[in-house]
């Protein structure tokens, strides 16, 4: 078990314990003995890894009493009233309450944010992290530059050997790109996470709401876990606290460098939300940053289970065959259309089509391949509205083709459509439509795109 805390901290813990409770010896994961309901006098550990030689937490450090009667909170009352307080009031108000009993979910991205802030409490903190045995090398390092600042042990979880081997000698090692990510997911993160948290009362993480509108738009700052069991087993018996959730991204990263705290050198390199190597990739000046993750699928909801519990039942896309998300009819009614610039030509399927089929069209066009509800689109909206300003009276078409619903097997097949939204140009002497090959939706990048095939 590993904490991070303050000499103070220690001090007061070797104070207060006993020679016969530093002997005190824990189970193991999976080996966990009840706990009685009379009293808790023990907290198991995320996971039975042995300390650091260096650590400075000896084991009258890590035996921390924590209540022995546990109170029935209304979190939802709780949520209300800490609505508008600082993340340091969120993660002191968390550590008070929970003790030895709550940990810090550590990704390795912007979220070391959480950690500073539990530094900043004095109160002494557990760290885990998921290692999926697929990171980057950078987050590695980073792994490492956080313990040594922080002088702690961070209890790293790792994913079941054989359902690994299982997973790659039956599919491969890069299956998520042709059936979804969430069954990679499911075996290298999401089993992980669920027997770390068995151990814990609580945990702490870097949701915020701005990461993902359409899936944490609304995090509270403390709820009871959803997805999740803790401890005690059973509904309810675990709590999630949210420290950041009202914080936007630019107020996380002035607070990391205003307190000079180590980050992933991912980050200069465009990354933002960061994961697996192979799923993640940096974002581009204009895309949102849950962009770079599972870029190869367009489902609405990109998560990947660790909080599924922010997918409310109406919201969850059905998925199709190869893990994408296939709008539902209902909810596209009442979302409003977008790309409604003068200049720009809405496509029926029947138009589309005899794009596809002419050799000779007497002007070239640019076309959006779009769904009105995803979000990379709705980004986009502005600057391709622009180039169709600008090429209005150029000798360039510029248009736009609904291709989500019923009309995404037609566009999967024949339009070269993977994800939304996609850039196609048909050039005049041409009936083979040319995918814009890039990241960049800026109007510039567009237009050197046109120029260059027109």
């Amino acid at each position: 078990m590993a904490f991070a805390t303050s000499s103070s901290s220690i001090s007061a813990s070797f104070a207060s314990h006993s020679s016969s409770q530093q002997e005190r010896k824990y189970s193991k994961i999976g080996s966990l003995r009840p706990i009685s309901s009379q009293r808790r006098s023990l907290v198991k550990p995320i996971c039975a890894e042995p300390k650091r030689n260096d650590s400075v937490v000896t084991a009258a450090a890590s035996t921390l009493a924590v209540p022995e009667k546990v109170e029935i909170e209304d979190y939802e009352k709780l949520a209300k009233e800490l609505q508008n307080a600082s993340p340091l009031e969120i993660m002191d108000k968390a550590l008070e309450k929970f003790g030895n009993e709550i940990a810090i979910a550590f990704s390795g991205a912007e979220d070391v944010a959480l950690i500073e802030y539990a530094k900043l409490t004095g109160r002494p903190f557990r760290v885990f992290s998921l290692d999926t045995g697929r990171l980057n090398p950078e987050t590695y390092k980073f792994f490492d530059a956080v313990e040594k600042r922080y002088n702690i042990h961070i209890e790293y979880m790792f994913p079941d050997a054989i359902e690994v081997q299982t997973l790659v000698r039956t599919k491969g090692l890069f299956s998520f790109y042709e059936d979804g990510h969430q069954e990679c997911c499911r075996v290298r993160k999401v089993r992980p996470l669920r027997r770390a948290l068995k151990g814990l009362r609580a945990w702490i993480t870097g949701q915020r709401k701005d990461q993902s509108p359409g899936t944490r738009a609304e995090v509270p700052v403390v709820q009871v876990d959803p997805a999740f069991e803790g401890v005690d087993g059973g509904a309810g018996s675990l709590i999630k606290w949210n420290p950041v959730a009202n914080l936007e991204g630019n107020n996380i990263w002035s607070f990391l460098r205003t307190m000079d705290v180590p980050v992933n050198t991912l980050h200069s390199q465009g990354y933002i939300s960061i994961g697996c190597e192979p799923c993640t990739r940096p974002v581009l000046p204009g895309q949102h940053e849950r962009e770079g993750r599972w870029w190869w699928e367009d489902a609405k909801a990109k998560e990947c289970g660790l909080h599924k519990g922010n997918l409310k039942e109406e919201n969850i896309p059905k998925l199709n065959g190869n893990g994408n998300a296939a709008a539902n009819s209902n909810e596209i009614a009442t979302i409003p259309d977008i790309f409604n610039s003068q200049n720009v030509v809405t496509l029926n399927r029947t138009g589309i089509e005899n794009l596809a089929k002419l050799d000779n069209l007497q002007e070239p066009w640019i076309v959006v391949l779009y769904a009105p509800w995803c979000p990379f689109c709705q980004a986009m909206e502005s600057s391709f509205n622009k180039l169709a300003d600008k090429s209005a009276g150029s000798g360039v078409k510029v248009g736009k083709f609904k291709a989500d619903g019923e009309q995404k097997a037609y566009a999967k097949q024949e339009l070269q459509l993977q994800s939304f939204p996609t850039i196609l140009f048909f050039p005049k002497h041409s009936s083979q439509p040319i995918k814009y090959p890039s990241e960049k939706r800026d109007v510039d990048s567009l237009l050197t795109f046109v120029n260059a095939l027109r």
